[in-house]
């Protein structure tokens, strides 16, 4: 039996059901094709669980703090199976939610292997979606005017470091532990392992990073990373960087060990546990991509500005395009996608305009260009950068590491790139956002006036500093 639909998506991760719910205001059917639950990679094994653990690690830590603030407490103790339940209903909730909302949209939900059929007795074209639901079933079809494909991505590994279940683990591995190892290697020092590295330090774990580059958070403005580095040495995280893991030297016994070569000499590090941080991959096997005219390149499916793939009716969003592989940015280009789908003129996403946050302690954000990037790219840049330590509310709040720093055009005042690290930046770099979208300059930046005491203050400071008139510093 095979049912019609205006649009099928592939996958129901973040940028999928947004898609969907987004198609179905515009009065398409639509059906949402999942291997396994609805709010993907993000909701299960990504962004939510990692930031229920993370503000675990943040209570713990304020909590083993509280004498700097008046109050006493006895011995505080971290019972992590607790810090396991919470986050399990946190990602139940939500995942509830998620349902509702198909549920309200007339959605209708599928669970099994998608795979795209090419030409077939069901359609002339590619694009029929056959359902593999893996218990004896009879294969479901769905032939739909429409396909969005996003089916996410999932952790990269490293020859001779996959994962065993044992010693070696991923993020996805990690969210499900019983209980904390006393000391781990991060094998990656981007994001995720910053974010991991950060969390485990403040749950008392010992932590070495290991990078390749020459800096943790090679994509971040370097300033920032700097800073994201001092302040997790204060924590006791050690960080070797320009450092290549000679995986073939991995030997598991009762802990743990490997090599990597760093300036042409080997040195040996051991652990309980090794975190492989070192990216993700686009999940585009096993599809049915070979069966269109889709084009892939370095592993990514290629497409259009508005995400329209070389098959006309067969759109691509997330992480299997690429870019900056963030949810927000994925429930954004199916917005885009199912909006040029009916005929809308959606405006193509710009990246530079799109917030990235990383949760770590300190937190760090930033959106537009970092200065390394804009003077690369032939500007002539003036910089702003004020100190959290001016600022009353970080005071008050006893955490005054960090700053913003904000990069400007010094021929026309165009706003570049604002760079945050330090307390809630994660929480204010939707400011900056705007300032973006809406073109704004340092000046018009300045000229918002910033309630007081905030720790925004702090964003006006830097504003006022791009042309030296910081008032508080």
């Amino acid at each position: 039996m095979a049912t019609e639909y205006d649009l099928v998506v592939l996958g129901g991760g973040t940028g999928g059901y947004v898609a969907a719910i987004r198609a179905s205001q515009l009065g398409m059917k639509v059906a949402v094709v999942e291997k396994r639950e609805l709010g993907g990679t993000c909701l299960h094994r990504g962004c939510i669980p990692s930031k229920s653990f993370l503000r675990s690690a943040e209570v713990y830590r304020q909590t083993k703090q509280a004498a700097l603030y008046g109050i006493e407490t006895e011995a505080t103790t971290l019972k992590f199976p607790l810090v396991q339940e919470r986050k399990q209903k946190i990602v139940d909730q939500l995942h509830q939610g998620v349902k509702g909302l198909m549920k309200k949209g007339k959605i209708d939900t599928y669970y099994g292997h998608g795979r795209i059929l090419g030409p077939s007795i069901f359609s002339p074209m590619a694009g029929t979606i056959s359902i593999e639901h893996g218990d004896g079933q009879e294969n479901t079809m769905l032939i739909p005017k429409n396909v969005l494909v996003a089916t996410g991505s999932e952790p990269k590994t490293l020859p001779g470091l996959e994962v065993d279940q044992s010693f070696v683990m991923t993020s996805d591995e990690a969210l499900n532990l019983t209980e904390l190892p006393n000391s781990i290697l991060i094998v990656g020092g981007g994001v995720i392992g910053i974010e991991w590295a950060s969390m485990l330090a403040d749950f008392d774990v010992n932590v070495t990073v290991i990078e390749y580059a020459k800096q943790i958070l090679p994509t971040e403005d370097e300033a920032v990373a700097k800073e994201v580095q001092k302040l997790l040495k204060k924590k006791g995280v050690t960080f070797v960087t320009e450092a290549k893991v000679l995986a073939d030297t991995v030997d598991k016994g009762e802990l743990v060990r490997l090599e990597a070569e760093i300036n042409g000499e080997k040195q040996s590090f051991q652990a309980e546990k090794i975190l492989v941080s070192v990216g993700r991959k686009a999940n585009i096997t096993n599809i049915g991509l070979e069966n269109t005219d889709i084009v892939v390149d370095e592993d990514v499916i290629q497409t259009n500005a508005f995400y329209q793939t070389k098959e006309s009716h067969i759109y691509a969003i997330g992480d299997v395009i690429g870019g900056m592989q963030l949810a927000h940015v994925a429930s954004h280009e199916g917005i885009v996608a199912v909006e040029h789908m009916a005929g809308q003129s959606p405006l193509p996403i710009n990246y530079l305009q799109v917030p990235t946050c990383i949760y770590s302690n300190p937190e760090v954000a930033r959106v537009g260009l970092t200065e390394q990037q804009a003077i690369e790219k032939g500007y002539d840049v003036k910089v702003g950068t004020f100190p959290f330590q001016a600022v009353g509310k970080a005071l008050v709040y006893g955490e005054t590491d960090g700053f913003v720093k904000i990069v400007a055009d010094k021929q026309n005042d165009d706003l570049l790139g604002v760079h945050m690290v330090g307390p809630h930046v994660t929480d204010m770099i939707s400011e900056a956002g705007l300032a973006k979208v809406l073109d704004a300059t340092p000046w018009e930046i300045a000229h918002a006036i910033h309630p007081h005491p905030t720790l925004s203050e702090v964003i006006g400071e830097a504003a006022l500093a791009v042309d030296g008139k910081q008032i508080h510093g």
